[in-house]
């Protein structure tokens, strides 16, 4: 069995699925990929047993092919190797010989039909929405940084994805803050909510292209199913139950100012200078039509930042994590930034003048 291809067709697809394959893992053929190939196709599929890539290619092969192979090495081979080479590859045995000009190289296998495939889950309660790639991406881009890292409360280490009548709503917080997000769908959907894992969300963060071709998006109550372009993406889901998202949004905030997100932006790192390394906390005073960033060290060091702004509310100091609005501004591309505020023991809301569907809370600390 053998086939040719060359190291151009070959490279950008091992290199999207190769991502999700976990270095040491205690199945060796986890570490591997799965290459089938027939005459007009090859299709890669790489697994962690949570989630799994397949990544078509259509491009005449010129032979057959049906084995699994290490993705590190086999990247990093067509990598090594220089522009336009052909590769060609051919297995015996428990073998695979990969030949490109004067390079071989001699690869060990396992067989492919003991790799663990996941299979599409077969239920009446899929739910199927349809959604341009760019969409999607810049959904997830919008809240895949207030997810949970390690939490021990294992459903915030994901967002929420929620199918509800014509609106697909995004969700994802830590505990301290939330990011939400939402788009309107064509059709008309039966709720369905369910979390999809952090690995899962950055993988299609990289995955997903900036065009408006069109996402299929599978849901059923164990896993999602992602198909556009050549690529199919399983993922099981996270099984819990995510906090409920529309208690902690707050409604009514009466303070509220809107400053230049880049100039509060850089305000905000010069102050977080010196704020203290392990809480990261600024206050934030408002006056008549001043903002003032202040932030203080266990070695009584302070830095203090003073902005103009159209603020006509109730003076108000209120501290925050100044890491989590530094995440906010820096993953939203808007040129104005709405903040809102209660009192100072309540949450600051951040908004967006030109995107309603976008609200982001982050709750206060004491300084």
């Amino acid at each position: 069995m053998n086939i040719k291809i060359n190291r151009e067709t070959l490279l950008k697809p091992l290199s999207s699925v190769s991502g999700i394959v976990e270095r040491r893992h205690t199945l060796p053929i986890l570490s591997n990929l799965l290459l089938e190939a027939n005459s007009e196709k090859m299709v890669l599929t790489a697994t962690d047993l949570e989630m799994q890539i397949s990544l078509a290619i259509n491009t005449a092969i010129g032979g057959e092919l049906s084995t699994t192979i290490s993705a590190k090495k086999l990247l990093d081979i067509c990598r090594a190797l220089p522009d336009n080479t052909e590769i060609n590859m051919a297995t015996s045995d428990s073998r695979v010989t990969v030949k490109a000009g004067k390079s071989k190289f001699n690869l060990q296998t396992l067989p492919a039909v003991d790799y663990p495939v996941m299979t599409k889950a077969v239920g009446t309660d899929t739910v199927s929405i349809s959604i341009g790639q760019s969409t999607l991406k810049r959904l997830f881009k919008q809240v895949e940084f207030a997810m949970a890292q390690q939490d021990i409360r294992y459903y915030l280490n994901g967002l929420l994805f929620e199918v509800n009548g014509n609106r697909l709503n995004v969700v994802g917080t830590d505990g301290h803050r939330l990011s939400f997000t939402s788009t309107e769908l064509v059709g008309n959907y039966n709720k369905q909510e369910i979390i999809i894992p952090r690995k899962t969300v950055v993988e299609l963060i990289k995955l997903l292209d900036d065009s408006d071709d069109e996402v299929t998006v599978e849901l059923s109550s164990t896993q999602v199913n992602f198909s556009f372009g050549d690529i199919k993406l399983i993922t099981k889901v996270i099984d819990g139950k995510f906090p409920d998202y529309t208690r902690v949004i707050p409604v009514g905030h009466q303070n509220h100012f809107t400053v230049d997100r880049l100039t509060v932006l850089l305000a905000m790192q010069r102050a977080s200078i010196l704020s203290n390394e392990k809480y990261r906390g600024i206050r934030m005073v408002l006056a008549n039509n001043s903002l003032r960033l202040i932030s203080t060290n266990s070695e009584q060091e302070e830095a203090e930042e003073e902005l103009e702004v159209n603020y006509p509310g109730d003076s108000l100091d209120i501290g925050f994590n100044v890491t989590y609005l530094i995440d906010v501004l820096n993953n939203i591309n808007s040129t104005e930034v709405i903040f809102s505020f209660a009192d100072a023991n309540s949450s600051c809301l951040v908004t967006f003048p030109n995107d309603q569907d976008y609200k982001y809370v982050v709750m206060p600390m004491r300084i």
